[in-house]
């Protein structure tokens, strides 16, 4: 092989690494938001076993070691979720009887 070769192959590698690195990354997060699939419904629950068998399965738009489609798909799934988890505990926090765009009682300054 040449000295080029060798340089490309090692270069490969390297982004191949990063990418697994990244995903590896990517799961551990989706993976730590399973506490709240409880209280995030249907939706939430897709998003993250979707995603997880996204993730796993060799059947891929790009081949495997490139893991950039599984690393957005693994985004994608972690921003819907956090997203979710933002609206369910901004519900939680209002008090009963008020409006929905009312999340914060007003007090009058003294």
């Amino acid at each position: 092989m040449s000295r080029e070769m060798w340089v490309v192959v090692v270069v490969g590698g390297i982004l191949a690494l990063a990418t697994l690195v990244g995903a590896v990354v990517l799961a551990v997060r989706v993976v730590r938001t399973r506490r709240l699939l409880g209280t995030l419904g249907m939706g939430g629950k897709v998003a993250f076993y979707g995603a997880l068998i996204y993730t796993i399965l060799p059947v891929d738009v790009l081949p495997d070691p490139i893991y950039l489609d599984d690393m957005g798909v693994l985004a994608g799934a972690l921003i819907y979720l956090t997203r979710l988890a933002h609206q369910r505990r901004t519900a939680d926090r209002r008090l009963p009887g008020t409006p929905p765009d009312q999340d914060r009682v007003r007090r009058p300054v003294s």
